[in-house]
């Protein structure tokens, strides 16, 4: 034993009582009264066990009679979370909070020498003041936590204060595969504050690494590791240069940390476009949103010369991991494409999001609002660029591109349409092979798709 003395904490009990209310649900605390510690606080009907003869759910079925006047039947009680609790004093307590949905009779003050007033109250809107040791462990039960320390500090107050939150959670086996690593985790808490839920939101192959971060206040933030330092260098700088200049319709940067290769960026509302269904005309109003959106990220910097070549030079590359998924026929197509590159004339050179497809938009049906999300291929380019992976969305609906076009304010020049023709076969190409060698088949699929329009369009 390295220490002189050994723990003997006492143990109490902690009824997390909760009911469906009008704006979600409700937990049930008392306001604390008289002589008793932390008058004038609310708190979870509570208290402690009897006697060695008492286990602890039967001591909170009699606690939750004698404090409210309800009864609970002793299988409706379920395991919330433990909390290991030190008083600013220096004395230690272990705290079992357990949740109960279902009792007999309307809870009411039944001990008002010790308590003056009861109540429903909603998780997002928790009364003022409470005990910080009441606070850390509802905090905890919302994060789903199935343990917790909350060790305060001489000098702290009583009564739960933001600035001097103590509550550590204390993560299950399983939750470090959908938890970033520690040190990501502590560059987000330094950032916004402490993190009482994580929320695994990437995409279903291992290069995809977001959380959505949920605060103790409620707030919600994204927290991206990119895959390599070129990707977290692209979409740092896009977030700090053009992305301001779209205004509302992108999340902005909160922070970034390059040796971690980490972003934390505002959160963003609705639902990705990604297989959505919406009736036509609503289609046909999000697709001319699309186009405007287009339209103000190509204008958000001023335009450059032209450049004077397409990215040709990786295509043996892709094209030897695209083979083996290729039809008869494709190579000859691609390769013969791809030649066509040198006699085409140079475009001016825009801002583009570089990966504009239905993956990375967002559209918020009550707010009528379109978001733009992921900037980690960014780069200067033809504008046509940012309009090759939402080719595959528009096929066969000529009213969706119409509705692109309209919104985009005008249709792609002569020159545009052949080098949309080039970037798309070569998209294509590196889709497939990208897929193949990362287990995305959905990519794979669309650059076939790509190949197969295209090549049928240029026969006579």
């Amino acid at each position: 034993m390295s220490g002189a003395q050994r723990h003997t904490e006492p143990l109490d009990v902690h009824l997390i009582a909760v009911r469906d209310g009008a704006d979600g649900p409700e937990v049930l605390l008392s306001r604390r009264a008289g002589g008793v510690y932390a008058a004038g606080c609310w708190h979870l009907v509570s208290g402690h066990l009897d006697g060695p003869w008492e286990d602890m759910v039967t001591a909170l079925v009699r606690e939750a009679r004698e404090e409210s006047g309800v009864v609970i039947d002793p299988p409706d009680v379920r395991a919330a979370v433990t909390v290991h609790h030190r008083s600013p004093v220096g004395d230690a307590r272990i705290g079992m909070f357990f949740e109960v949905r279902r009792w007999e009779g309307a809870p009411g003050v039944m001990e008002p020498q010790v308590c003056d007033a009861m109540g429903w109250f909603s998780f997002d809107a928790l009364p003022e003041p409470m005990v910080a040791y009441c606070r850390a462990g509802l905090d905890a039960y919302r994060a789903g936590a199935r343990m917790a320390v909350h060790f305060q500090e001489p000098g702290d107050p009583i009564a739960y204060d933001r600035s001097v939150d103590r509550l550590v959670l204390v993560p299950e086996p399983a939750a470090y595969d959908t938890v970033p690593e520690q040190a990501v985790r502590v560059f987000t808490e330094q950032v916004v504050g402490r993190i009482t839920a994580w929320a695994d939101v990437g995409w279903a192959r291992a290069e995809s690494r977001v959380w959505r971060a949920t605060g103790a206040e409620g707030g919600e933030w994204y927290v991206k590791i990119h895959q390599n330092d070129r990707f977290h260098q692209r979409e740092v700088e896009a977030l700090r240069s053009w992305v301001p200049g779209i205004g509302a319709a992108a999340p902005r940067l909160v922070a970034a940390d390059p040796a971690l290769r980490a972003v934390v960026l505002t959160a963003v509302g609705g639902r990705t476009l990604h297989g959505a269904v919406h009736p036509p005309e609503q289609q046909r109003l999000i697709f001319h949103r699309i186009g405007q959106l287009a339209a103000s990220i190509h204008h958000s910097t001023p335009p450059r010369p032209a450049a004077d070549s397409l990215p040709v030079a990786k295509l043996e590359r892709h094209l030897a991991g695209a083979l083996p998924h290729l039809a008869p026929g494709d190579e000859k197509f691609i390769r013969t494409t791809a030649e066509q590159a040198a006699g085409l004339a140079p475009l001016e050179t825009v801002v583009t999001h570089g990966d504009f497809q239905l993956r990375n938009l967002r559209w918020d049906e009550k707010a009528d609002t379109l978001y733009v999300i992921d900037f980690e291929r960014s780069e200067p380019g033809p504008a046509v660029r940012d309009f090759v992976r939402l080719s595959d969305a528009w096929h066969g609906r000529p009213d969706l591109y119409q509705a692109l076009m309209d919104g985009y304010g005008r249709r792609f020049t002569h020159e545009e349409e052949a080098q949309f023709t080039v970037l798309s076969v070569l998209d294509a190409v590196s889709g497939i092979a990208y897929g193949t060698a990362h287990a995305d088949p959905e990519l794979v699929e669309r650059g076939l798709r790509t190949l197969a329009r295209l090549r049928t369009a240029q026969r006579p």
